[in-house]
């Protein structure tokens, strides 16, 4: 499912939809290559989507109304892109303020001292 050395995949199942919607909510449209590239340079080559992860993701998303999609030729080539519904940035602002309380919460919960960077 997830090509990931650091971490479970139990931890990063949980979390495929709100970094979709993230990513989607920060770029305004995308394609599935574009958004497994950007996870992989955000994370710094540490988190790496298989297409097995992120495409039933992305079709589960969009038929629950998160995400609307357009199909563009690109160079003799279909490419579909993806785009937030206007419920889909509700979601997006929602799940991700969800997970920013829920890791300040866990970082209370294991006593975890915040880094310095």
């Amino acid at each position: 499912m997830y090509l990931c050395i650091m971490y479970s995949k139990e931890l990063l199942k949980g979390t495929l939809k709100t970094i979709v919607l993230q990513l989607l909510s920060d770029n305004g449209r995308m394609y599935g290559y574009e958004i497994t590239q950007r996870v992989k340079e955000l994370s710094e080559g540490e988190l790496k989507l298989t297409e097995g992860a992120l495409y039933p993701t992305l079709h589960k998303l969009e038929a629950d109304g998160f995400l609307s999609t357009e199909k563009v030729k690109v160079g003799g080539r279909m490419r579909k892109y993806y785009r937030l519904t206007p419920v889909g940035r509700t979601d997006a602002f929602r799940k991700t303020n969800e997970f920013r309380s829920f890791t300040a919460m866990m970082e209370k919960v294991l006593n975890i001292k915040p880094r310095l960077t």
